[in-house]
Order: structure tokens, then C-alpha cells, then sequence
């Protein structure tokens, strides 16, 4: 059992986990044929179980959040330094002489690029290793960041945030890729839970950081949005270096005891994935969900600013309610879908009706008290959203090329909506409280609804054995077993389901 990293001890009838720092993805040559290898895998406590995942679970959790917190934060504080100072000399507005409607586009040129670069990223990954091509990443956007600190007009900030796309392009699908290598589809909700976690911290984070550099204003000669830039891309540096050393590449790498048998690039998994129609329709979702959940997000701080509640420098405060609402929904979400309750593509579906009512409400309400609650759980339903979405999307790919391949795709055009978003909050807008873009941003919402369904239908089968399968090892584990009878089927698709109507589940198990 050395390939799975486990070690028998003399007199000891049942494996004992002694190191787990490799998990093969292949059985030893002896329990290749299925009733070996049901034998081999039932032979398992759920303690050693246990033991396995959480050493997995130790080397990624905190590590993958902490990465995907930074990312967020460093993207988005352009939404934040924007107010930073709003109405004084210092203001990054009044300092590079833009215009709001110029300012959006520091978003959008960052997306473009981010966009254009994430499909080359993902695939060169293979032959870089996670751990080299993650630092490669988070080591030059940390350096791209640093240098807004020297901005001095609005083209050299837009020629800097299309580097920061390009830096950056690559990182959320790269580490989705890898963490398919190391957990079971039904398994995924967990490391999904902690990412989007962690992001939804940098709201939070970001807008403390922001506040508190808001009092360096004028020190060293810099306005407080520089000190924005250079103090979180120094961070971004040192933690590039931490990530070296410290991230897993895949389950049989050199630094996992094994390493995993090279794969060449497998052009026949990149056409597969052209050709599935679930790649387009969970596209389709997630750029409409996108392009409505990023506009607000590039203008709650605006929006939280104008209506008044609080003055320089507590209005980045106002901020927090948002981020906070979305990190317990999060965990909330995670651990609902560990149990197996319903479907992932079920359990989107009261996310996605709370998302359609509260992006309504922000264009047909003028109470601020009212936007405010709105812009809160509209935030909150669409960060929660992506927690059920990306565990639901692994449950469809097939093959390390077609993983990679099929993540960086979806993702980079999925982005559409990071490029849009922001550009709908024009200023022609702001006489009404920009109703006009929230309602347009309400209807991708709903367009995105629509695509969930359609991609809830081409999916039904294999959501529903993974469902299964997850009940079963959840019952296998409560009697004390692992259970190893049985796997989801993706390349051939049990079919639980009749046209509208759900067979008789013993003809189909």
C-alpha cells in the first residue's frame, strides 16, 4: 500500500496511515481488476479515511485561501482607493485627471487581459508544475502591483492593470485544476467552501486596509492610494515565495514521494470539451451571473459612499456587512453540501431567486436603508453562488488536458462579465442612483438562471449518481466502513432518468 503512501505495521490486520503525502491516482499492479481493487479500497477504515484527507486538507485549505484572498484583494482595491480621499487633492481621480467613466476602465482592461491569457496559462501549468507556475504568478503580479504605486496618468495605469490581467490570468482555474487530482467530485464543495471563504474575506480585509492606509496620506511625500499599491504588492511578493515552498504539485509528484506519470497534451480531450454542450451552458451561466455580480461589486464602494451614512475615511467600513453576510453563507453552503441533502444544482436554485429579488429591488426601491440592505444580501447570494457552481462543474470533466483546458476556457470567457460589468455604471447614470445598470445587470441575472436550468437538465444523470455515491459513503461511514463499491460514471453515464420523470433508482445502481 506504499503507493497510497500508507505503511502496515507488523500485527496489524488493517493499513495504518503512517505518511500520506502522496495519493496515487493508480492501484498498486496487483488490484488493478475491480473486485481486486473494491477489496483493496474496502480494506480502509473511515479513521484512515479521515487521517488521509486531513493531511490533504492541511497542505491546501489554508494555503489555497490565503492565495485566493490576496488575489481578490489586490484586483479589486481599484474599487476601493477610488474613494480613498474622494473630493481632495489626493484623490486618485483628481491626482491622474480621469473622469468615472474613464475609471472604469481600470477594471475592464484588467479583464480583458486576464481573459485573453488564462487558456495559455492553464495548459502551460502542466508543464510547470502547481507549485512553480502558482509563485510564478503571485511573484509577478506582486511586482506589477507595486509598480501602480508610480502611476502618473491614466495610460500608464491602463498599460499596468493589463499587465496585472496578464500576471494574474491562470491562478483560480490552475489551483480548481489541481484540487481535482486530490478530491472526489462530491468531495469538492470543501476546498470550493475555503477559497471562496477566504475571498469573500478580502472585502472585509480590503476595506480595513484601506482605512487604515487612508492615514498615510502624505507620508513620504505619497497620497494613501500609492500606499495602497506598494504595501500590498510587497506582500504579494513574500507570499509568492511562501508558495514555492510550501504548495503540492499533483498526487505523485517529487515532492508528494511520486511522481505522477508524465501526460503529454491530448488534443482529443480539448475537441471532447468543445463539443459537450455543458461547457457552453455552463458558460452562458456563469457570464450573466458575472456580469451582474461584477458590476455591483465594482461600485459597492461608491454606492456605499453616496448614500451618506458615513464621512472620510468610515465609509470604506460600510463595506464589511457585504463581505461579512458572504462568508458565513459560504460556510453555511459548504457544509450543507458535504451532507448530500439535494443536488448541487438544486440547492442553486434558492440562490439563484434570492439573487433575481435583491438585484429587482436595487433599481426599484429609493429608500437608502433599503439599497443598502439590497447591495448586502445581493452580495451575498452572489458570492455564495459560486460555491455549489465550480463543485458541480468538476463533476464533468474528463482527463488531466481536458481538465485544465476546459477550467481555463470556461473561466476566461466567464470573465465577459468582469469586462461589462463596470462599464454599465456610466456616469449619465448617477442622477437616479443607477437604476438604469442594475436593471440591466437584474436581467443578465435572470438570463443566468434560465442557462442554470438548461445546465441542471444536461446534467441530471451524473449529479444525481454523485449524490448517490456521496450518500452512500456517508452511511458506509457512520457503520464504521469506507465504502468502495461503486464510483460516479462520467465518460459512460448511468441514466437515473426517464425525459421528465426519475426511473426506479435499484434499475440503474
Amino acid at each position: 500500500m506504499a503507493d497510497l503512501g500508507i505503511e502496515e505495521k507488523p500485527g496489524h490486520a488493517s493499513p495504518v496511515v503512517d505518511n500520506i503525502s502522496s495519493l496515487s491516482t493508480e492501484l498498486p499492479d496487483n488490484v488493478n481488476d475491480a473486485g481486486s481493487r473494491e477489496a483493496f479500497l474496502a480494506s480502509f477504515t473511515p479513521e484512515d479515511n479521515k487521517a488521509i484527507m486531513r493531511k490533504v486538507d492541511r497542505r491546501f485549505l489554508l494555503l489555497i485561501g490565503i492565495m485566493y484572498l490576496t488575489k481578490n484583494i489586490d484586483y479589486s482595491n481599484a474599487a476601493n482607493v477610488k474613494v480613498l480621499q474622494v473630493g481632495e487633492p489626493s484623490n486618485i481621480l483628481k491626482e491622474l485627471s480621469m473622469t468615472a467613466n474613464e475609471y472604469n476602465w481600470v477594471q475592464s482592461i484588467y479583464f480583458i487581459s486576464y481573459i485573453i491569457f488564462e487558456v495559455p496559462s492553464n495548459l502551460l501549468l502542466k508543464k510547470m508544475t502547481p507549485r512553480i507556475w502558482q509563485s510564478r504568478i503571485m511573484l509577478t503580479w506582486g511586482i506589477v502591483l507595486a509598480c501602480h504605486a508610480a502611476i502618473q496618468g491614466k495610460q500608464s495605469y491602463y498599460a499596468l492593470r493589463f499587465l496585472l490581467g496578464l500576471m494574474e490570468a491562470g491562478m483560480f482555474p490552475g489551483i480548481a485544476a489541481q484540487l481535482c487530482s486530490w478530491y472526489r467530485s462530491d468531495e469538492m464543495g470543501r476546498p470550493i467552501m475555503w477559497m471562496f471563504g477566504f475571498q469573500n474575506c478580502s472585502g472585509i480585509v480590503g476595506s480595513l486596509l484601506a482605512y487604515g492606509i487612508s492615514y498615510m496620506n502624505g507620508l513620504c511625500g505619497m497620497s494613501a492610494w500609492r500606499w495602497v499599491y506598494l504595501l500590498e504588492g510587497l506582500y504579494t511578493i513574500l507570499l509568492a515565495v511562501v508558495v514555492y515552498f510550501v504548495l503540492p504539485d499533483y498526487p505523485k509528484s517529487p515532492r508528494s514521494s511520486k511522481w505522477l506519470s508524465p501526460r503529454a497534451f491530448t488534443k482529443t480531450e480539448v475537441l471532447r470539451s468543445l463539443k459537450d454542450p455543458r461547457t457552453y451552458a455552463f458558460m452562458i451561466n456563469q457570464v450573466m451571473v458575472n456580469l451582474g455580480g461584477y458590476g455591483l461589486s465594482w461600485y459597492l464602494p461608491t454606492i456605499t459612499t453616496n448614500l451618506g451614512f458615513a464621512g472620510l475615511p468610515r465609509n470604506q467600513l460600510l463595506n464589511i456587512p457585504p463581505a461579512a453576510a458572504s462568508v458565513l453563507a459560504i460556510i453555511f453552503a459548504g457544509n450543507f453540501l458535504n451532507r448530500g441533502y439535494v443536488t448541487r444544482p438544486a440547492f442553486t436554485q434558492p440562490i439563484m431567486a434570492g439573487m433575481t429579488v435583491f438585484f429587482i429591488l436595487l433599481f426599484t426601491i429609493s429608500s437608502k436603508a433599503g439599497i443598502y440592505v439590497a447591495c448586502v444580501l445581493s452580495t451575498m447570494f452572489y458570492s455564495v453562488y459560486f460555491i455549489p457552481f465550480w463543485a458541480w462543474r468538476s463533476s464533468t470533466l474528463q482527463g488531466m488536458t481536458g481538465t485544465a483546458f476546459t477550467l481555463a476556457f470556461q473561466s476566461s470567457i466567464g470573465q465577459l462579465g468582469g469586462v461589462i460589468g463596470p462599464q454599465l455604471f456610466q456616469s449619465k447614470f448617477a442622477y437616479n442612483g443607477y437604476k438604469t445598470p442594475f436593471a440591466i445587470c437584474a436581467a443578465a441575472i435572470i438570463v443566468g438562471w434560465i442557462a442554470n436550468l438548461c445546465t441542471w437538465w444536461l446534467t441530471r444523470n451524473v449529479e444525481w449518481d454523485v449524490r448517490r455515491i456521496r450518500r452512500l459513503r456517508i452511511k458506509a461511514e457512520k457503520s464504521g466502513a469506507v465504502y468502495a463499491a461503486d464510483d460516479v460514471q462520467v465518460y459512460e453515464e448511468r441514466k437515473f432518468y426517464g425525459g421528465l420523470g426519475k426511473k426506479d433508482e435499484v434499475e440503474v445502481v
